[in-house]
């Protein structure tokens, strides 16, 4: 296995990274020898063991912190393919996680089957266009049809080796669970004093730091909710790069100027044995930004501990949760506040029927049987074959799955804001799913097909 985020004992760097340990674990488990090779750095320098049979080894010196990690010096890059490639002579399977290793011709001589756990992140992308492995794992149909709808229009046989597999959750684990241990950790801990807004990402724009903030004022100011706190996390990389700790610093002063120094906590990052403590201290999870994930866990971890979350309908949340969760279109503060403040001033939990759902469609044990099935019963397979059709062969045209109308608005997930297209409305409203080329002119269609706001119809 090839991580290229580095990996720790009992802690990750986000959800990739728990889902990779535990399809190593549940291998290993099944009485495999795994290897996860990962990047190396200063905190995480030292091999060690998830299990007796599943080791991890720091090899590789890609840039940290994330991203870019292939702005290192050529010798780290040739050194990454010579140490996987001495790795791979004795292994029967090879997993890419993520697609990090963006090179195909690195799985050649065996089964190779990559993950893409994004569709943002640019060495994600080149590995996702330039895969020729024997089998892609991705976590949901949202991103499924994403690759479908951009590598699978050059390649007509991509879709064969596409299996969709949701991350899933042990719900032993992620269940109510006492918050008594989070106190050495968050300043000032008393969830029967305080109603918690949970913020379990990096303090980023894209992943909705401005909206929490704006959300946090509305509650206190327009509903009188003084007891409300927003529990912000220190980035795991806040001790080690000069910029991470000038973003914190930066983001210290903008919650003073807006007098909010009171009602956001900061606190140290939350390790893996202590989320499910954290989940169901909160009062309220906020989802907020307009990051384009391709799965999520957040959302789902928080209602398996009973924490409702606040949900923005960006990416896959559209058509995974529909309204398990509390939604909105993306930004809209007014809607957000009145939820939240309805959800604390009742103080709802996750009701039983979604907890029911919850266990049906993302039990951590289907999840790491498929990925057990996928890995080990993949072949080699002869080289995708490219064959682009022709764009005035193209008969009908549809919205690809990165976009919606909400109202008469058109929300585009990558470029992480609203457009106004009104002939674009027109044309798939009412039921219509697609729209035929003579519909609308050559120069328009071509227009919205270079801003990425229509594909070909499969």
């Amino acid at each position: 296995m090839f991580s290229m985020t580095p990996l720790f004992v009992d802690k990750s760097m986000g959800g990739a990274q728990k889902q990779l340990k535990k399809v190593a674990l549940h291998l290993a488990e099944q009485g495999h020898q795994v290897t996860v090779a990962c990047t190396w750095r200063k905190d995480a320098a030292q091999p060690f063991a998830w299990h007796e049979r599943a080791q991890v080894l720091p090899l590789y010196r890609f840039k940290q912190p994330f991203p870019e990690p292939y702005e290192t010096p050529p010798y780290h890059i040739a050194n990454a393919i010579r140490d996987t490639a001495d790795h791979l002579r004795q292994a029967d399977a090879f997993y890419n996680h993520d697609g990090g290793l963006i090179f195909p011709f690195i799985g050649q001589d065996v089964p190779t089957t990559v993950s893409l756990r994004s569709v943002l992140f640019s060495e994600t992308l080149q590995s996702g266009f330039l895969f020729d492995g024997d089998a892609l794992i991705l976590p949901s149909e949202y991103a499924a049809d994403c690759w479908l709808e951009t590598k699978g229009q050059v390649f007509p046989q991509f879709a064969e080796r596409v299996h969709v597999i949701h991350n899933g959750l042990d719900f032993d684990v992620y269940c109510p669970t006492p918050p008594d241990p989070l106190a050495a950790l968050i300043p000032d801990f008393d969830p029967v004093r305080y109603a918690y807004l949970l913020y379990p990402h990096r303090p980023e724009t894209p992943k909705g730091i401005e909206h929490a903030l704006r959300l946090t004022k509305a509650l206190v100011e327009d509903y009188g909710l003084t007891h409300v706190r927003l529990l912000v996390p220190r980035w795991i990389d806040a001790g080690l790069a000069d910029h991470v700790r000038a973003h914190y610093d930066g983001l210290a002063h903008s919650v003073a100027a807006r007098g909010l120094s009171e009602y956001v906590v900061f606190h140290d990052w939350i390790g893996d044995d202590l989320m499910p403590a954290y989940y169901s201290a909160g009062a309220l999870t906020l989802v907020l930004g307009h990051y384009v994930e391709t799965f999520g866990n957040t959302p789902y971890e928080s209602l398996a501990c009973g924490t409702l979350p606040l949900v923005a309908r960006v990416g896959p949340y559209r058509r995974l949760l529909k309204e398990r969760a509390l939604m909105i279109d993306y930004g809209d503060l007014e809607r957000a506040a009145a939820l939240a403040a309805s959800v604390i001033v009742e103080r709802l939990r996750t009701p039983v029927n979604t907890l029911a759902w919850l266990r049906a469609h993302f039990h951590q044990a289907d999840m790491v049987r498929a990925y057990e099935e996928v890995m080990l019963g993949t072949r080699k397979q002869a080289p995708l074959v490219y064959a682009p059709m022709p764009i005035e062969a193209v008969r009908a045209w549809r919205l690809p799955t990165w976009c919606y109308f909400a109202e008469e608005q058109l929300w585009h997930d990558f470029l992480g804001t609203y457009l106004r297209e009104p002939e674009l409305y027109q044309l798939t409203q009412a039921g219509r799913a697609t729209f035929g080329s003579d519909q609308a002119p050559p120069l328009q269609l071509q227009a919205w097909r270079r801003e990425g706001l229509i594909v070909p119809a499969r």
